[in-house]
């Protein structure tokens, strides 16, 4: 048996479930999934009908494009009316919506927006074409900010002036304690993000235990990965013990990795951002540094715009583990994959695209 059919085997699998049923829950245990490839993963392998139903799945702040504001939506078509500019970005986000429409409505509108598969794709672009500026726009969490802060090293050091980003790069440790730390949060445990981990380690969520008594443990993103944490978890709870567990050993450190944190510390520094559903909180995104200011699209001025969400969403309520996707009377109805009226339609990782694609109610 290879090792991913055996992190999908069914005999595994009832094994597993075997573990968290023995462990006798007496009361409902509520476990975060933070990464929103974890919920993907979730849906698509029907993993919420095989728990025992005194365990509950909440989805968290772990989709980079859901988090992102509307605002800097706004900023971004903003800066696509200026002349000379050509913005460069993921596919995803440009369809979330801003107050004025999508990027995908000002790229249909004449916009220059290219869909890049990476950040040194852009760059490479703006060396091609010295005549226009290029803008990335940077959103994710550490696993993409290293890669972006890379490219941003490599413009630097040849000196390419006509390709900055707009960072919206976010970083989850914050984010966790201002979630965790809310009395409105009630969460009994969290899978940690298996791709994040790989960059930071392990041990900057080690807090979470230590600070908050909240059990934890990082999974990869096979039902067996998964399944194994939930058990790990509930295990930890019913002993009354909280630790960072390092289920996914096969790519996860406790370190991370030094390479990609040290071409992050190189451009870019910790600062304040704002989250979708959480707010503005300290130290949990990433600026580039002031040295390199003439990389940074954050520089280039434009008109203000008064960014409002649409006030029938409720992506917020979702991305704090409020409500269930299907809770928002939105789902379904006026917003779908198709037609999305929130940014948690949009991505693959979003929790309401999960449950809409997957689900066995709303699957097509």
């Amino acid at each position: 048996m290879t090792p991913l059919a055996k992190l999908r085997s069914p005999v595994v699998i009832e094994q597993v479930m075997a573990r968290i049923h023995a462990i006798g829950l007496t009361s409902p245990l509520r476990i975060m999934e933070v990464c929103g490839g974890h919920t993907a993963a979730i849906y698509r392998f029907g993993l919420h009908h095989l728990l025992h139903q005194n365990i509950k799945l909440l989805s968290g702040p772990g989709c980079p494009v859901c988090v992102t504001p509307v605002s800097y939506v706004d900023h971004a078509i903003a800066l696509s009316e200026k002349e000379g500019i050509v913005l460069a970005s993921f596919g995803d986000l440009l369809r979330v919506p801003g107050t004025r429409g999508s990027l995908s409505d000002a790229r249909a509108s004449g916009a220059h927006i290219l869909i890049c598969y990476s950040s040194a794709t852009a760059l490479d672009y703006a060396i091609q074409h010295p005549d226009c500026t290029v803008i990335f726009l940077g959103i994710g969490f550490e696993t993409t900010a290293c890669t972006i802060a890379a490219t941003l090293c490599r413009a630097i050091d040849t000196n390419v002036k006509n390709f900055r980003v707009m960072s919206a790069m976010k970083t989850m440790p914050a984010a966790l304690n201002a979630l965790l730390s809310s009395p409105e949060t009630s969460v009994d445990g969290l899978i940690l993000p298996g791709h994040v981990s790989t960059i930071t380690g392990t041990a900057p969520f080690d807090f979470i235990a230590t600070q908050l008594n909240i059990p934890c443990a990082v999974s990869g993103f096979e039902p067996v990965d998964i399944l194994n944490s939930v058990a790990d978890i509930a295990e930890q709870k019913c002993d009354g013990r909280a630790e960072v567990r390092n289920c996914y050993r096969r790519a996860v450190e406790t370190n991370g990795n030094s390479c990609a944190q040290q071409a992050m510390r190189r451009v870019l520094e910790p600062c304040a951002a704002t989250w979708r559903g959480l707010g503005r909180i300290p130290d949990s995104g990433l600026k580039i540094q002031e040295q390199y200011s003439e990389w940074d699209a954050a520089e280039i001025q434009v008109a203000a715009v008064e960014s409002m969400e649409h006030h029938g969403c409720r992506c917020g309520d979702v991305l704090r583990g409020s409500i269930h996707p299907k809770e928002c009377r939105l789902f379904g109805k006026g917003c779908t994959p198709d037609h999305p009226v929130g940014a948690c339609m949009v991505s693959s990782e979003g929790a309401c695209a999960a449950v809409f694609n997957f689900h066995t109610d709303y699957a097509d």
